[in-house]
């Protein structure tokens, strides 16, 4: 994730500088156990003492990146400068149902909307929309790095080309034979529902002086991105998005259309015992050039921590910390994403993922977030539901290659 450097915090700065110095302390207690490897003599203390600081590691880049989150959400407070009349009057119609349940401003909106749930509920203004995707746009791994659209009906149709036209070389005077057509095919992506439910107090909601705009989008933020996050990845495709985990993955050497390939790590659940790093390599040229040049890496923490072990052949760390505070560390030259929801490694497991995720994986949001508000399920408190509808899957399968941690 990149911040501007006006973005950077103090604390993030020093933040950043404390890991910089651990993974330099890391580094040295690993090079002493890999020599101790080596001559068959590894010390169960030494083995303790790089665990202890890998995990140390682990909870220093958290806070960091707790730290270049909170950063980089944006700021809700404060007017802007000039708000069309039309757009001042639908926010303050939208602040008066919320706060009093007041509808009758937004009846004549809802009946022209085609965005509205026959459930019933209203839009929210177009601001706290726009708010609401680009905080997810941050926290959410998979929605940072894929494709977005915005569509305007309940399914997406997306023609794909899966053979192209043939082409040939001539003469000036040849013959010019009629060549193949392309081969076409669509792919669907339709939306499925995602809902929060915050809940508030009457009282609040009384406070002239509390932002609403403010408490809904920080409300239902993190509840969206933590649901799309696993959708993204391992969602069944019928309820939820179509995970590209839940997608049919074959060997990297049988791969067709309609698939994805993988890359065997060479040892069941494991990387193999020697030259480990060899898997990732093959991993990382397993895509075409086309779409490595926008590579990145997708793992969960647990999967980074043991990577950060390893080394090349010219014993150098095949993973680096960012360059600098709110960059993100990089694996052989490539990007590090980190999403939680991707699986651990284990026996069979695809726990590590590259690609180019914004060519290979397409998220779908149909406009307008709804808000039913509802005080009589949970009296004394007053529930804002809270729907979107996100869809996503797999536009392009051969743009990502899976590790699958297994020996063949």
């Amino acid at each position: 994730m990149d911040l501007e450097t006006k973005a950077v915090t103090p604390e993030m700065k020093s933040a950043f500088d404390d890991f910089l110095c651990a993974f330099e302390t890391f580094k040295q207690a690993n090079d002493e156990r890999l020599a101790e490897l080596e001559t068959r003599s590894a010390d169960v203390i030494t083995e303790e003492k790089v665990d202890r600081i890998n995990r140390a590691l682990d909870e220093q880049k958290r806070q960091l990146d707790e730290l270049t989150l909170a950063a980089a959400r944006p700021q809700l407070s404060g007017e802007r400068k000039s708000v069309p009349r039309g757009e001042r009057e639908a926010k303050a119609a939208f602040e008066r149902y919320v706060r009093q349940g007041d509808s009758s401003g937004l009846i004549e909106a809802k009946a022209m909307s085609t965005s509205t749930a026959s459930a019933g509920g209203y839009t929210v203004p177009l601001e706290i929309e726009q708010t609401i995707d680009r905080v997810l746009a941050k926290v959410s791994p998979i929605r940072a790095i894929a494709t977005v659209r915005q569509i305007g009906s309940n399914v997406y149709r997306k023609p794909i080309t899966t053979a192209g036209a043939a082409t040939g070389w001539v003469a000036e005077t040849d013959a010019r034979p009629q060549t193949n057509t392309p081969t076409l095919t669509a792919i669907d992506f339709a939306t499925m529902e995602l809902y929060a439910m915050p809940a508030a107090t009457q009282g609040l909601l009384d406070d002239s002086q509390v932002d609403l705009e403010t408490w809904l989008a920080e409300e239902v933020q993190t509840v969206f991105a933590e649901q799309e996050g696993a959708a993204f990845i391992s969602g069944n495709g019928t309820t939820q998005p179509k995970g590209f985990l839940t997608e049919t993955a074959i060997a990297d050497g049988s791969w067709a259309w309609g698939k994805l390939g993988y890359v065997a790590s060479g040892a069941d659940g494991a990387f193999a015992s020697t030259t480990p790093s060899d898997a990732l390599i093959s991993l990382v040229y397993a895509p075409k050039q086309a779409y490595r040049a926008n590579g990145s890496w997708l793992m969960n923490r647990k999967s980074e921590s043991a990577i950060r072990k390893l080394k090349d052949g010219q014993n150098n760390y095949i993973w680096q910390p960012g360059t600098s505070a709110g960059q993100p560390a990089t694996l052989l030259g490539y990007p590090v994403v980190e999403a939680e929801d991707m699986p651990d490694i284990a026996s069979g497991s695809f726990a590590i993922a590259f690609g180019d995720f914004k060519r290979g994986y397409l998220i779908v949001d149909r406009v307008g977030v709804r808000v039913l508000r509802d005080p009589y399920s949970a009296k004394p408190y007053v529930l804002f539901y809270t729907t979107k509808r996100v869809g996503g899957g797999v536009q392009n399968y051969e743009a990502i290659k899976l590790m699958k941690f297994a020996v063949s």
